[in-house]
């Protein structure tokens, strides 16, 4: 079978559609942003074969839509197995720290060595090069020495531990995402693959872009808590409401601003104005009296509908019922998986040209190991040798 034949074999098993139909990613078994990148892809149709390692699990939702082969990359003849798969993808994506992947044969030397157009992409925190690149870190380590963290939270208070989402999600996937993509756009015109080195404190600085542009221009300074956009202001800001709940105050345009006033049947001269930081303390603790005289439900009736953002504060359970959340089919039922699993976020984000009850469809997510005999068949492994790989414990397969 001829690398096309093995191509058309391998996009045969693989039911995804969406724009990236066709495009097919090998996704090395890691944590945080490169599986949700893989994710994504999976999402917009592309067909991602997830090499699973023996006795290592990844969040579920993460895994969906994925075909999943256990290959263990400590055996000698796993890399082969690896290489194999890449002859025929478009993108490998690889999240271990530098010098892991070269030791264990799937490098980006290697991968390129037998497919020149492979576009490999490197997950990291740190990066690929630099005093700490191997060492090791979370999600809050890189968002400490970007300024991102230092500008979360109260003055009077350490910086709050944030959800890995800023860091992981949208420093990291985002940008991995980003340069996957463009990398992939040139390849298909030249021929010519490439290596994309996303790092976390990269991506988040990127992103730190505005804080910046505000500094620059005196509408910014570096004290936590002081600013338009770190609750310094009390136009934009949480309040507490009479239920231990709380609502997000947004009002940041003047427009809003005034309709903010108008609903909480304030006088604006009496109220002071927007942006007079010498008020700004009285019209904090004014709009805390108020938030806290009435429960969450009080406030979120009377906002619904009125341009003044102001919204609840959800829990992540809550979201999936709110109308609006409803209305979009934002999150997706499905049957209980392995960890009990029962409702996840849909996929974004949506295309025309994507059946229209894609949105509506629960994508499935496979038992690991699942495709391994599928997979290696299409490339042409023999019964036999799938058997001796078994065997040898170079491969497994769901039972």
């Amino acid at each position: 079978m001829t690398s096309s034949d093995q191509q058309t074999a391998l996009n045969s098993s693989a039911s995804a559609t969406g724009p990236l139909t066709g495009f097919r990613v090998i996704e090395l078994a890691a944590i945080g942003p490169g599986p949700f990148a893989g994710q994504m892809l999976a999402d917009m149709g592309a067909d991602v074969i997830l090499v699973d390692r023996p006795g290592y699990h990844l969040p579920f939702v993460e895994k969906r839509g994925k075909r999943s082969i256990v290959i263990d990359l400590r055996k000698e003849e796993g890399a082969a197995l690896v290489l194999d798969l890449v002859k025929t993808a478009d993108a490998v994506i690889e999240g271990y720290r530098p010098g892991v992947a070269e030791r264990l044969g799937v490098g980006p030397a290697a991968c390129h060595g037998v497919n020149r157009a492979l576009v490999y992409g490197r997950m990291t925190g740190w990066g690929q090069t630099g005093p700490w690149a191997r060492v090791a870190g979370h999600d809050i380590n890189y968002l400490s020495i970007t300024g991102a963290l230092g500008a979360l939270g109260p003055a009077d208070r350490p910086p709050p531990v944030p959800l890995n989402l800023m860091g992981d999600y949208g420093g990291g996937s985002m940008f991995l995402l980003s340069g996957l993509l463009a990398a992939m756009l040139r390849a298909q015109k030249t021929g010519k693959g490439d290596i994309v080195d996303a790092a976390i404190i990269d991506g988040v600085s990127a992103m730190m872009g505005v804080i910046h542009s505000l500094e620059g221009v005196g509408q910014w300074q570096p004290d936590r808590g002081q600013n338009m956009l770190d609750g310094g202001a009390p136009y934009y800001r949480c309040y507490e409401t009479a239920d231990g709940r709380y609502m997000a105050v947004g009002a940041i345009e003047p427009q809003f601003f005034a309709l903010l006033l108008a609903t909480l049947d304030l006088d604006a001269d009496d109220f002071g104005g927007q942006n007079d930081r010498a008020r700004w303390p009285a019209q904090h603790r004014r709009l805390e009296e108020i938030f806290q005289s009435q429960d969450q439900n009080h406030w979120s009736a009377l906002f619904d509908g009125v341009d003044a953002c102001v919204t609840p504060v959800l829990t992540y359970d809550q979201a999936a019922a709110h109308p609006h959340n409803k209305a979009r089919a934002s999150h997706v039922s499905s049957a209980p998986i392995d960890a009990g699993v029962r409702r996840q976020p849909a996929a974004a984000p949506r295309f025309s040209g994507s059946p229209s009850d894609r949105q509506n469809i629960a994508p499935s997510i496979a038992a690991k190991g699942s495709h391994t005999r599928d997979i290696l068949s299409a490339l042409s492994y023999s019964d036999e040798k799938i058997e001796a790989l078994l065997k040898h414990a170079v491969i497994q397969a769901a039972s």
